[in-house]
């Protein structure tokens, strides 16, 4: 880069700002429930270690396959911003459910709700930004929404402390809180992100992008990414097990949502660097790199005996995030065809959230019967076959 060259974040987009901008709001929002939803659901509904894994598992997987569909009608009708506009207004709506909750199944119903946006949402929008960022900068723009998204996710849990704190651990006025930035990340979308007009003719035309032969134009590069994120997906799990891991050492509940304070700090820290050095020196390195960060993670989690462990283990999971899931973005967008990048997008969040939902449900069921030590080591063991995997698939889809 030359002297006179400005930095990649003064490059990047204004509506990839303002899309981050509105990510960072509702992840502020939703972290704020996150951080004290597994402890409220063990604690005051009585749900299993099991029951955790399943309602974290099945949220996730609705998210991912209500991608697919979004991102494949975004591709069809041309217009990603106006469904991004409806995930993230029904993902606000449902905010006050959680607060309203008197079981587990409303506290089910609320998740798979708000997934629902999630999904909805999801791929229209990172399919907007690879419509609005030039290629050389697809790793600095993804990292930069991932750190912005993140910085949200480690705020929301810190004023869930701080509200506890306050309200002699009210965990109800958290809920009721989380939903003011959710509505604010709705205006900041409808009037800050200005959507790029499309020739839709001019990029394959009306045809439904789930037909197989729309499908089959995605390329082999690109199912190539979606299986290593597949099995990366399998390495990791809901974050509510990290909590839980360091509520299991002693750590007490009003300070329970600083675990995903120091895990979100750390992603948000590594995401924008990370994609940035992409553009420069490649993605697929980086990915490896991360793999061993999550190994090392899994392998302190499941031995940790003290808080001090704990944090540590949770520092290593925090940069392998930000190490690998900007990048996936990155490489979705370089090699998808413009016209289906919300439809890849869609695929891609599909086979890695159905991954999640199972890593999810398995880490649960392996904490009931065996202990904490066996929910961690698969992890490990999981991305140790990606590592291995990884080195096994062609690496020329640097562009």
């Amino acid at each position: 880069m030359s002297q006179n060259t400005p930095p990649a974040w003064r490059r990047v987009p204004p509506s990839v700002w303002a899309l981050g901008i509105v990510s960072l709001l509702m992840d502020f929002s939703s972290e704020m429930i996150h951080a004290l939803l597994p402890i409220y659901l063990v604690g005051s509904l009585g749900a299993s270690m099991t029951e955790v894994g399943v309602i974290e598992g099945v949220a996730e997987a609705t998210a991912a396959i209500v991608k697919i569909f979004s991102g494949a009608i975004s591709d069809w009708i041309g217009k990603r911003k106006l469904l991004a506009l409806i995930g993230y207004g029904l993902a606000a709506l449902t905010k006050p459910m959680f607060p309203l909750a008197p079981n587990v199944s409303w506290i089910t119903s609320a998740r798979f709700l708000d997934r629902v946006g999630k999904g909805i949402r999801g791929a229209p929008r990172d399919a907007l930004v690879a419509d609005i960022t030039p290629a050389s900068l697809h790793g600095a723009a993804f990292g930069l929404r991932q750190s912005l998204d993140t910085i949200g996710a480690f705020l929301g849990p810190a004023a869930a402390v701080l509200i506890l704190w306050l309200t002699l651990n009210d965990i109800h006025v958290v809920f009721w809180v989380a939903t003011l930035p959710a509505i604010l990340a709705v205006i900041v979308l409808f009037y800050g992100v200005d959507e790029p007009v499309k020739d839709r003719n001019a990029e394959g035309g009306f045809r439904f992008p789930l037909h197989k032969n729309e499908l089959s134009r995605l390329g082999a590069a690109f199912w190539r990414v979606a299986a290593v994120a597949t099995i990366f997906s399998l390495a990791r799990f809901s974050e509510a097990f990290l909590i839980l891991k360091a509520q299991a050492v002693g750590l007490p509940v009003i300070f329970a949502p600083l675990v995903l304070v120091f895990m979100n700090l750390i992603y948000a820290s590594a995401a924008y660097p990370i994609g940035v050095m992409s553009d420069r020196i490649g993605r697929w390195s980086l990915l490896a790199l991360s793999l061993v960060v999550l190994m090392s993670a899994d392998g302190v989690l499941a031995y940790a005996p003290s808080l001090v462990w704990v944090c540590c283990g949770v520092v290593l999971w925090g940069l392998h995030m930000g190490m690998s899931q900007g990048l996936f973005a990155a490489l979705v967008a370089d090699v998808a065809p413009a016209a289906l990048r919300g439809t890849a997008f869609g695929v891609y969040n599909l086979f890695s959230g159905l991954a999640l939902f199972l890593a999810s449900f398995l880490a649960g069921r392996l904490w009931d019967q065996f202990g904490d030590w066996a929910t961690f080591l698969m992890g490990g063991s999981f991305a140790c076959v990606a590592l291995i995997g990884l080195f096994m698939i062609p690496k020329n889809l640097d562009l």
